[in-house]
């Protein structure tokens, strides 16, 4: 008797999409057992491949083109994601030229590290994302989503926050430079001309619970892949603290809450708004019916490029893992749900999972695995239909 397999990746960064990463496991299982009903649900957690996967999951979703200012201000022609108003939401926005529903903008395809021509560490800024966020609003929906993985910058959203209307100055009353190195000079923020919330509020997709600042913050973690290396480090601290001191003033808001050190402190900006934070794989799961769709199913494959000790908060192979045992929970069936992780290089540990393949293992090296994923997808679906599963 056929099994039922759910793949559900999320992407293997800077070489496959979840989109691709899910065709290909899928190709190697179906290789094996070619009468295997397989369901590919690709996956994200707030960074790149979010409107892919929201997409996916509405086939009435639309993508708007937005051309914006890109972290290293070159110009940048960019898209944000409509999703139509359901039943429940129909009439909430009440003007006939309002679009309605929900729009879905992400970080990584406005503001983020892959826009960069090289890494700017004191100098890239958010303000795309900001322009793209404000088209969302000038179109009229009723709610919005955003994704703030892939960041390039450590700006605490400043540059979003001055698009949507909030103003930095320093002792000159002017304007303060884009960029963590032109936060040392905010003295002054004014919020009373930021916009106002959309009527369903923003949704912050977050895959990290870091604060703003100190030893778990946006530069001590995140700054080096940004280019803040160790000599550059106290200096971009310093600058992130005034922003967090000027903005905590005029808002309140704790650069200690968990997830404000996101995307190079965006998370404390958008706080700052009013916006709330989320976990980011698991909003996307719920987006598409994960927890329903696995009920009664066989197997379940999930992955991501690398899996360590950071992947078990909130990432997208354990929150896929936790809901596949869940699901499994609530059925009757005789054998439980195996859950498989598939990563490009596996450095944590994978007790909770029945199997696990790393693509370095099947590549021979990082590089050979990473210069071409696919055959290797393939082969880790392949592996793991070959090493057994129940049958329903």
């Amino acid at each position: 008797m056929a099994s039922r397999v759910v793949i559900a990746p999320d992407s293997f960064k800077g070489t496959a999409t979840a989109v691709e990463a899910a065709e290909w496991l899928a190709e190697g299982w179906l290789s094996v057992c070619p009468g295997d009903d397989v369901v590919r649900i690709p996956m994200a957690d707030g960074g790149e491949g979010a409107l892919d996967a929201f997409e996916l999951a509405r086939p009435d979703a639309r993508r708007i083109p937005v051309t914006v200012t890109g972290p290293d201000d070159r110009v940048i022609e960019a898209t944000w994601l409509w999703l139509p108003p359901t039943a429940v939401l129909r009439g909430v926005s009440g003007a006939a030229d309002r679009l309605g529903g929900t729009a879905v903008v992400e970080l990584a395809s406005t503001s983020g590290i892959t826009l960069l021509d090289r890494l700017r560490p004191l100098e890239a800024h958010t303000i795309g994302f900001g322009q793209a966020i404000r088209a969302a609003l000038d179109a009229g929906v009723d709610e919005v989503v955003l994704a703030i993985g892939g960041s390039s910058s450590t700006d605490g959203g400043a540059g979003a926050l001055e698009v949507l209307g909030a103003s930095f100055t320093g002792d000159d009353g002017r304007p303060v430079a884009p960029g963590n190195g032109g936060l040392a000079s905010i003295r002054r923020a004014d919020l009373s001309t930021l916009r106002a919330l959309p009527p369903g509020g923003v949704a912050v997709l977050s895959d990290v619970d870091n604060p703003l600042l100190g030893r778990r913050g946006a530069v001590a973690v995140f700054g080096l892949q940004k280019g803040i290396e160790e000599g550059l480090a106290p200096q971009a601290e310093a600058n992130l603290a005034v922003f967090a001191r000027v903005l905590a003033e005029a808002t309140g808001i704790d650069p200690e809450t968990p997830g404000a050190g996101a995307a190079g402190g965006t998370g404390f900006g958008l706080l700052a708004w009013g916006a709330r934070l989320t976990p980011g794989a698991t909003a996307v799961a719920e987006l598409l019916r994960l927890p329903e769709r696995l009920a009664g199913v066989d197997v379940v494959i999930t992955g991501e490029g690398r899996f360590d000790d950071q992947s078990e908060a909130g990432k997208v192979p354990t929150t896929v893992r936790d809901l596949a045992r869940a699901a499994d929970a609530g059925t009757s069936t005789s054998a439980p749900v195996r859950v498989a992780l598939v990563a490009g290089a596996i450095e944590g540990p994978t007790a909770s999972f029945d199997d696990a393949v790393a693509l370095t293992d099947l590549a021979g090296s990082a590089a050979a695995a990473m210069a071409d994923p696919r055959p290797h997808l393939v082969a880790a679906g392949a592996a793991l239909a070959s090493r057994g599963h129940r049958h329903v």
